[in-house]
């Protein structure tokens, strides 16, 4: 599932008030975290995750998420990542 550009405009703009949900430590993209993620889209659909200083660079780390979550990565501003994950059932949103 790729997005378009008006759909990732659309995402940043929901997710603009949003608080980071996941914490990427020194120790970089660990299991947990991607665990963690993972639940968090489950919960949520649209997240942001913070990238603190570790073994990979900003890019590296959220692309590596993106990868194991099968989400789509609709912002890298900072170190803050927007990511995006559509449910199967029940998903607030529908138009995506």
């Amino acid at each position: 599932m790729s997005l378009t550009g008006k759909q990732r405009r659309q995402l940043r703009a929901l997710g603009h008030h949003l608080e980071p949900v996941v914490i990427v430590g020194q120790a970089g993209v660990t299991e947990g975290v991607v665990a963690a993620v993972e639940q968090a889209l489950q919960d949520h659909e649209l997240i942001k995750v913070k990238i603190n200083e570790g073994p990979e660079t900003r890019q590296e780390a959220s692309a590596r998420i993106a990868e194991a979550t099968q989400a789509e990565l609709a912002q890298l501003l900072g170190r803050t990542a927007l990511f995006f994950k559509k449910r199967k059932k029940d998903s607030d949103f529908e138009k995506f």
